[in-house]
């Protein structure tokens, strides 16, 4: 189906990017639901804990048309018919999205946005294997498959979570955290002697767009592809035809923060990760750091203020390493940063 046409955001807003912790989808969709209402951006919960097939790959797999995935030792391999991991799998996701229907149902103002996320086509062969162990990443042919399998397989799952949230806006995260192994050349072969050699910049932004215009052509109505911050290919996520670029702020460079205002003055959206939870023992910074963040070189760069409200502000990373109290925190502190920006966008 066409997408919606999207309504201007207009004030800043939050949301989170990976993984929850536990095991329970009743508490963590409350929990995700609860602190991000309107206007910000709920999402639909992964929880890697409850084990085999709650993993990012394993539920992205799970999605694939004509492709069966199995696990083995060396992680998640391509088989030639389904067997008992994948079954758990797809059965993880379906408990996700009929608890997601369950708790959406009982509120009296769900929200007009919500959230899926999928490891990305290239992350997604990284992390799957051939028949002889080696990184489906290693085939040209093996990730055109995956592409177009998984590109092929979104329309039906973004049906479904559209059915459990009716009336919501469906927004996509694409997880790309192996990307710059992928460019740069350095994920290691099966055996560890030598690295499978990069893929090409092109290829990599073709492979996206596939994904990008399946998701669109299924109604999503804004498509972000998330990357470490570390060698960020900002220009590749442009050329792909995404809608927007989520990234960890804290290391990016001086050129990397002048892609991203080129894409903000585009139109593009950007997510900015200006929460860092790589330490869940630490102290979360407070609402005006986190304002802050992005605040300093968003008026270094000589943005306007009033752009700040196509703004997303998320955490530095998932937040599976944090108790389901100290994440929901975090989302707390998001919320409240948001709310610090939208004061300085009136300032």
């Amino acid at each position: 189906m066409p997408a919606a046409e999207e309504p201007q955001q207009r004030e800043v807003t939050a949301t989170a990017l990976g993984p929850w912790p536990g095991q329970d989808p009743v508490e963590a969709t409350r929990s995700i639901r609860g602190e991000l209402g309107s206007p910000h951006l709920p999402y639909l919960a992964e929880l890697p804990g409850r084990g085999v097939g709650a993993d990012a790959i394993g539920r992205t797999a799970s999605l694939l048309v004509e492709m069966a995935v199995d696990v083995q030792p060396h992680g998640w391999r391509i088989v030639d018919r389904p067997g008992r991991d994948l079954i758990r799998a797809k059965s993880a996701l379906s408990t996700d999205i009929n608890v997601l229907a369950d708790v959406a149902g009982e509120e009296d103002n769900p929200a007009q946005d919500f959230k899926v996320q999928l490891r990305g086509p290239l992350s997604l062969a990284a992390g799957l294997h051939l028949h002889n162990g080696e990184r489906a990443l290693i085939d040209y042919g093996a990730r055109r498959d995956i592409a177009a399998s998984l590109a092929a397989g979104v329309g039906e799952h973004l049906a479904r979570v559209g059915a459990a949230v009716p009336g919501a806006r469906l927004v996509v995260q694409l997880d790309e955290p192996d990307i710059a192994s992928v460019l740069g050349g350095t994920i290691p072969t099966s055996s560890g002697y030598r690295t499978l050699r990069s893929v090409p910049g092109q290829e990599v932004s073709e492979l996206w767009r596939v994904v990008v215009d399946a998701l669109r052509a299924a109604g999503a109505t804004e498509v972000v592809i998330s990357v470490p911050e570390i060698e960020a290919p900002i220009d590749r996520i442009l050329a792909a035809g995404a809608d927007g670029i989520a990234v960890p702020l804290k290391a990016l460079t001086s050129r990397q923060w002048e892609q991203l205002a080129e894409a903000v003055e585009g139109g593009k959206r950007l997510w900015a990760g200006a929460l860092a939870v790589d330490n869940p023992a630490a102290d979360l910074a407070k609402a005006g750091e986190v304002a802050d963040a992005v605040w300093r070189p968003w008026r270094q760069l000589g943005l306007p203020a009033a752009a700040l409200c196509t703004l997303r502000i998320t955490p530095s990373g998932g937040l599976d390493g944090f108790t389901p109290a100290g994440a929901t925190a975090v989302l707390t502190r998001l919320t409240h940063g948001a709310d610090a920006l939208n004061q300085l966008a009136l300032g």
